[in-house]
């Protein structure tokens, strides 16, 4: 035992004289242990993707945290709601066991709505999935067509990468 953890252990032992037998003082001072094992348990950095705010793919999710985004990453026409919908959406339609179809959404409450069509067959990069999409956004928000490229990570997470307004080609 080192001489710090004897010397709390001491402390917390309330004086040897009325603790009576070695086999109490031992209890006590086990149990005095026992209490600093638990509030020093704390001290260990154990990384958890949930509480960091990192997925496995490393990327930082604001929504995994609790924090509340300004906007999405989408548009800043969206609101958090409009966000919220939009990646379910997302999540349909670049599925690559699709079947490439457009997928919908809206939201009643903002007006906002829009469609994603996935581009392109789906591919992997690293231990991800990739796949270009477009999404168009209107109802109350300005409307726009943007082109973009998402990822699936193992847990199923999709991320969006670089998004811009849609060029005809």
């Amino acid at each position: 035992m080192s001489a710090f953890i004897k010397s709390i252990a001491s402390k917390i032992i309330v004086g040897r004289s009325r603790l009576g037998s070695s086999r109490l003082r031992k209890s006590a001072m086990l149990s005095g242990l026992g209490l600093l094992a638990l509030a020093g348990g704390g001290c260990a950095a154990i990384p958890l993707p949930a509480f960091t705010g990192a997925s496995s793919s490393g990327v930082s999710h604001a929504d995994v945290t609790g924090s509340i985004p300004q906007s999405s990453p989408l548009s800043p026409s969206l609101d958090i709601e409009d966000w919220r919908r939009a990646k379910g959406a997302i999540a349909l339609a670049l599925d690559p066991q699709g079947n490439g179809a457009p997928v919908n959404w809206d939201n009643p409450r903002s007006g906002a709505k829009g469609s994603f069509t996935p581009a392109g067959a789906a591919r992997p990069v690293g231990e991800n999935i990739c796949r270009a999409f477009l999404a168009e956004l209107g109802g109350s928000i300005v409307g726009q067509t943007l082109q973009g490229d998402a990822c699936r990570d193992l847990s199923g997470e999709w991320t969006l990468g670089k998004v811009q307004p849609w060029k005809k080609t």
